[in-house]
């Protein structure tokens, strides 16, 4: 078990809000380039997981987050979705790469596609609520580029 489970939660969440505005300042100010990956995990019906963060928008999405150095974007794409709802994430294919503005920073995110056959569970830190999503019956509350695009990048991994 990680030692940061041993803070309450609400103040893991007020620590990571924090970090994160920190975090986009520096962006902002600095201009870096960083990478990450989003992960595109459909379920057997074809339902896509989202996600929403404790700390950021609030607004739903697919599981994602940066990159380490030199780390390979299918690899990240795994880590990530085991580390924030505890799935395995299997047939997992990198589909493409989108260039985004993050705060300032330019931020090149691969976009990882796969299956799981597991039930996701947010961790009520970084993570607060993480459900499945048909296509035709997704949130509203999203940011309007990941509903565009969602259905496109569900049909390249399917073919």
């Amino acid at each position: 078990m990680a030692v940061i489970h041993l803070i309450p939660a609400p103040l893991h969440r007020a620590a990571l809000r924090l970090a994160h505005g920190v975090r986009r300042r520096w962006w902002r100010l600095r201009r870096p380039r960083v990478a990450g990956c989003r992960v595109l995990a459909l379920d057997a019906t074809g339902s896509v997981l989202l996600v929403r963060h404790s700390y950021g928008s609030g607004l739903w999405m697919p599981p994602g987050g940066g990159l380490g150095r030199r780390e390979d974007p299918l690899a990240a794409g795994r880590r990530e979705l085991a580390e924030e709802v505890r799935c395995t994430l299997l047939s997992a294919r990198h589909l493409v790469d989108v260039e985004e503005d993050l705060h300032g920073a330019g931020n090149t995110v691969h976009i990882i596609a796969g299956t799981t056959t597991q039930t996701p569970r947010a961790d009520g830190r970084e993570v607060i609520e993480a459900r499945f999503f048909a296509l035709d019956a997704l949130p509203e509350a999203m940011p309007p580029m990941l509903r565009g695009e969602l259905a496109r990048w569900v049909e390249l991994f399917r073919k």
